[in-house]
């Protein structure tokens, strides 16, 4: 691939024969898609790919969840044909986001500027919205109390079902792709992770699905159905991992199949509810039309539009055929 080409994505220089990719001010999603073309690009010499890559960032104030994407595609396609990356001159709200999501344990940065958590981003309005925090406080408070209102009687009936720990927890990648253990109430049987890959899966893309899952127990379908295994995550949104609406959170190796486009999702903070869990829950088999309704949710975002899913969801608990199967 000609230098030509590859300036139509990116400004490409040499230093000590290594190529030098200078990013953009800002690294959203069509930045983020040029990006991972022509890192590919660059690799795809067969014969002699380069022996380091240089990333420059010393113009790139800003990046999200796309940009992140980017960046661990490349890292991996690197990897692969034993090329190293090199981050150089990360500015302060680049080296903030990548502290926050881990990828300063993993990248190679050369060189950066100070840094503080003031310089993380607004990626979406909602993110910074501080009455969205409250509502998401008050509410995890009050589902809290709630749950432990019935708490016993659900641990009584897990315990008698099936052995095992009451609660499941489980990593799960939040806003920017930050890792967090989301805590729920077991619902499958004690193995059930290992029994994972044995299981066929019914939905299409990164995500797993299975209508009649046998590792799920009897106590756990009717928790599944009324949506009583997920009161332990007003801890996560209590935390401020999660919030009371969002988008899906998903499982590390879903995240590890994104292609960059799909990591607009993780723009927002995940939630107990949101689109997809008012909209065919039990239904979307096809991850193409997950990413639609989390893409919908974040072009509509308004704290009515919270409000309005909440509502939503209280009233699809209260009918039994609503929950997940």
């Amino acid at each position: 691939m000609s230098e030509k080409n590859l300036e139509q994505c990116f400004p490409l220089s040499y230093s000590q024969d290594s190529p030098v990719i200078k990013l953009p001010e800002r690294l959203t999603v069509l930045e983020a898609v040029a990006f991972k073309q022509t890192c590919s690009q660059l690799l795809a010499e067969v014969d002699s790919p380069p022996q380091q890559i240089i990333l420059d960032f010393s113009q790139t104030k800003f990046i999200d969840s796309s940009g992140i994407g980017a960046i661990v595609n490349n890292l991996k396609t690197a990897e692969a044909k034993k090329t190293k990356l090199i981050l150089e001159q990360v500015q302060p709200p680049v080296m903030a986001v990548l502290s926050m999501t881990g990828l300063t344990d993993i990248l190679q940065i050369k060189s950066s500027e100070k840094w503080s958590d003031s310089h993380q981003p607004e990626t979406h309005p909602s993110v910074r919205s501080w009455v969205k925090r409250l509502i998401d406080i008050v509410g995890a408070l009050v589902g809290l109390f709630l749950t432990s209102i019935i708490f016993l009687p659900i641990v009584i009936a897990i315990k008698a079902n099936s052995p095992g720990p009451i609660f499941f927890h489980q990593t799960r990648c939040g806003w920017l792709g930050k890792r967090f253990e989301i805590w729920k109430f077991r619902s499958m049987c004690q193995d059930a992770e290992a029994q994972k890959s044995k299981i066929k899966n019914q939905a299409s893309g990164a995500f797993f699905k299975n209508d009649n899952d046998p590792r799920v127990t009897k106590v756990g379908r009717f928790l599944r159905r009324t949506s009583l295994d997920e009161l332990p995550q007003f801890w996560n949104v209590l935390k401020g991992d999660m919030s009371l609406v969002g988008t899906r959170p998903p499982t590390p190796d879903e995240v590890a199949k994104y292609q960059v486009p799909q990591w607009q999702r993780l723009d927002v903070k995940p939630g107990m509810t949101g689109e997809w869990q008012v909209n065919g829950r039990s239904t979307v088999r096809d991850f193409e039309d997950v990413i639609k309704l989390d893409l919908r949710y974040q072009q509509n975002w308004s704290l009515i539009y919270d409000l309005k899913l909440i509502f939503k969801t209280i009233i699809l608990v209260f009918n039994r055929n609503s929950g997940a199967v």
